[in-house]
């Protein structure tokens, strides 16, 4: 079994590595914890080390309990909902862990959820956490 989970390094990213972890120790699964950035211009360069940097904690969270894990940063031009539910199809992915964070109904409208679109259209189950 794999399961992906998705990782931004806020505080419901961080509940989703815990419950992906207790998953993947229950059912023997490896875990692939996905960062996803729409560019990553020289520009940007600050960002993308502190998303390197958080992959490398979440990492230790998995080696510290024995979890097989393997890290992603993925810069593809897509948005975070879109690079997660390809990236997980690309790999077959048993199941997808997300956090969700609280959004207002305009936020959601205007800004969209990355949670709402990997739910909506990921090919297999979807587990959301708060």
């Amino acid at each position: 079994m794999k399961i992906l989970v998705g990782y931004d390094g806020s505080n419901v990213a961080k509940e989703a590595l815990r419950l992906a972890c207790r998953h993947a120790q229950a059912f023997g699964a490896s875990v692939e914890i996905v960062t996803s950035m729409e560019s990553g211009s020289e520009g940007e360069q600050n960002a993308i080390d502190d998303a390197e940097r958080g992959l490398d904690w979440a990492r230790t969270l998995f080696e510290e309990k024995g979890v097989a894990c393997k890290t992603h940063l993925l810069i593809r031009g897509m948005s975070p909902g879109e690079d997660l539910v390809q990236f997980a199809r690309e790999h077959q992915v048993d199941e997808i862990v997300v956090g969700v964070k609280r959004r207002s109904k305009v936020e959601k409208i205007l800004m969209g959820s990355t949670a709402q679109y990997v739910v909506l259209q990921a090919h297999c189950p979807v587990v959301s956490v708060k």
